[in-house]
């Protein structure tokens, strides 16, 4: 499921996505990491919440500077405590 109500637009708003998803603070069951991809259809980028079975759990639609420069930020986590 991608939340198509806001997208991800600048890198402070990525930390706290990613903040909130380590955190537990969406709730979601069975988190077993995150990632940038690319919607095979339309081309969009967004940063998906992957379940132990690389199934998407959350994803929120991200800019294509976000796609480009957060990267390393969804690989190697906030640096912000939670």
């Amino acid at each position: 499921m991608i939340n198509d109500d806001k997208v991800i637009d600048n890198l402070d708003d990525l930390e706290a996505f990613l903040i909130s998803v380590e955190s537990g603070l969406l709730g979601l069951q069975n988190v077993a990491g995150v990632a940038m991809a690319t919607q095979n259809s339309t081309g969009r980028h967004f940063v998906a919440v992957l379940d132990d079975k690389h199934q998407l759990l959350l994803g929120h639609w991200v800019t294509e500077e976000v796609f480009n420069t957060g990267q390393e930020l969804v690989r190697n986590g906030p640096k912000r405590p939670h």
